[in-house]
């Protein structure tokens, strides 16, 4: 027995680094340095963002054993999502 209900279209969501980057640039124009950002991760996104074919080599590193994202510190897990923060950092939305 077939449904005859149109079938919902997935959400289209901006890839997680594209979020990142957005947030970051945002701070940035508020007068934030990104050394003084931290960019707190869930486990899911810091793997996603890990696992992006699309993402250019010089925009992360793991040099000294902590990850970088366009020279933002990431912390990975321990976040229930993920978000970015820092000294005066006002609320930086990530939107999908």
């Amino acid at each position: 027995m077939t449904s005859d209900k149109p079938r919902a279209k997935p959400i289209q969501r901006k890839p997680r680094a594209e979020v990142f980057r957005r947030a970051i640039e945002i701070a940035e124009g508020e007068g934030l340095a990104r050394a003084d950002m931290v960019l707190h991760l869930t486990l899911r996104d810091a793997h996603q963002l890990k696992a992006d074919p699309g993402i250019p080599i010089s925009d992360i590193s793991f040099a000294g054993g902590a990850m970088q994202f366009l020279g933002v510190p990431v912390v990975q897990g321990g976040a229930p999502v993920s978000f970015l923060g820092g000294e005066g950092l006002t609320d930086i939305p990530f939107t999908a």
